[in-house]
């Protein structure tokens, strides 16, 4: 337990919750996504699932390697907090996007299907703006997200609205 601390920078147990949660998350998704393939015995199941945790794992550790000299954080721990903001931020702008869409009328059957999804995705991009911003405070890295965020802004060619 020592050697984890002391690579991911860990000073105080609490800071433990964020892996742990990513863990759990990670598992959960490999589940789901286990889940989708036509298997039917849990005796395959179970093996497949933690053949895919591993594959996730492997990958969310690169990407971690990748952002590490990109992304400027305190300590190492907190770019796990930051791919979890990011999680929950995704899922949340669908879920939020979603009923949006249907209060205003719109279906896939009164408007033809690739406009339908561009719309659905263009209510979903505003609301993902908004709810990184946010997410990222509830977990402590704003000044992270509302960087992160004026970057993406200008990026949409919107850095005229900003006031740096």
């Amino acid at each position: 337990m020592k050697a984890f601390k002391a690579s991911w920078e860990i000073k105080q147990n609490w800071q433990l919750l964020f892996p742990l949660i990513g863990l759990v998350s990670l598992g959960y998704s490999a589940f789901k996504i286990t889940s989708l393939l036509p298997l039917t015995e849990l005796y395959i199941t179970i093996p497949v699932a933690v053949v895919v945790f591993y594959v996730l794992l492997k990958i969310v550790m690169l990407a971690i390697t990748k952002l590490e000299s990109k992304w400027i954080v305190n300590q190492r721990w907190e770019l796990i907090r930051i791919f979890i903001v990011f999680a929950i931020t995704g899922s949340s702008s669908v879920l939020v996007g979603r009923p949006i869409i249907k209060w205003l009328g719109i279906t896939q059957e009164n408007l033809y299907p690739v406009f339908y999804w561009i719309l659905f995705m263009t209510i979903s991009l505003f609301f993902y703006q908004v709810l990184l911003v946010l997410i990222g405070w509830i977990f402590g890295q704003f000044q992270f997200f509302w960087d992160f965020e004026k970057k993406m802004i200008r990026r949409f060619g919107l850095g005229r609205f900003l006031n740096d």
